[in-house]
């Protein structure tokens, strides 16, 4: 008897598909049979029996698929994992693509810039011409000159996830720009520091009113202390023992190369006029001053 159930088992694991074909028709039948005797019964009652009819449908279909899923659980579950792994495949495939788009959704839920805005995405630097799904297409921007290169950059939108965006926009019209000026020790700088600073002053002039109000602006919006609105002159030396001047200026963007320029011109001619008072008659500097 043992050996008869563990052949006819072994039978019905194996001819999956027959017995498929049996159990579906053999549980069509019994509710067949099962369906005719309870309308049968309910015609000679005068009874309306339908709602017991569909449960008995119900039941039936139920068992049925039961059934299937214990007789083909091991083939689901190999279908199951392939279609696991298929998504998968998609999924690492598609992984740019998907990381775009999320980069997209994110940019603009979080109003992180806009069309015209100047931004920094990772070492790019530039005017936000367009934004789509995919792309970020940006009108790079030399932040040393503060001027157009002429090159356009198309960013992946997956950029703006790994890389950190800075919004640059107040520099568009305002920058607080700063640069520095490298002489050896030939004279003490600290001596036409006073005087250097003043004709900066004098060079922005002209804009410090405006400069003053946009620096507030920026102030207030940012939340923070910035520098500026006056020039600042600070000096210092590097590794080599000559001597640095930093200088920074709070000007308008377009005319950053312009000041730069005076300022520059203004400290080699100071330089140059303390080093020819401390230059004796033979060529020779002057020992002892400074």
């Amino acid at each position: 008897m043992e050996i008869w159930l563990d052949r006819t088992l072994t039978f019905m694991f194996e001819q999956k598909l027959v017995m498929s074909i049996l159990l579906i028709l053999v549980f069509l039948t019994i509710r067949r049979l099962i369906v005719r005797a309870i309308r049968r019964r309910a015609k000679r009652r005068a009874e309306d029996k339908r709602h017991v009819v569909n449960a008995v449908k119900n039941i039936v279909n139920l068992a049925v698929v039961i059934f299937l899923l214990l007789l083909w659980s091991a083939e689901i579950q190999h279908l199951a994992l392939s279609i696991a792994a298929f998504m998968v495949a998609i999924v690492l495939a598609t992984r740019e693509f998907i990381q775009c788009v999320t980069g997209f959704v994110y940019a603009t839920s979080s109003r992180m810039f806009r069309v015209g805005d100047w931004v920094q995405v990772g070492d790019y630097c530039g005017e936000v011409m367009e934004s789509d799904w995919f792309t970020l297409t940006l009108l790079e921007v030399d932040m040393t000159s503060y001027e157009y290169s002429g090159k356009t950059l198309n960013l992946p939108n997956n950029m703006l996830m790994t890389q950190v965006v800075k919004n640059l926009n107040f520099l568009k019209r305002y920058s607080s720009h700063s640069f520095t000026l490298v002489r050896d020790q030939s004279i003490n700088v600290f001596a036409i520091q006073d005087e250097l600073l003043a004709l900066a002053k004098q060079h922005c002039e002209h804009f410090h009113e405006v400069a003053q109000r946009y620096n507030s602006l920026i102030q207030k919006r940012l939340d923070v202390a910035i520098a500026g609105p006056d020039p600042e002159v600070r000096i210092t030396t590097n590794h080599l023992g000559d001597t640095e001047t930093h200088i920074k200026v709070f000007c308008p963007t377009d005319q950053v190369i312009d000041i730069e320029q005076k300022i520059t011109r203004d400290f080699m001619r100071l330089w140059y006029e303390k080093k020819q008072l401390l230059t004796g008659a033979g060529g020779k500097p002057s020992v002892g001053k400074s």
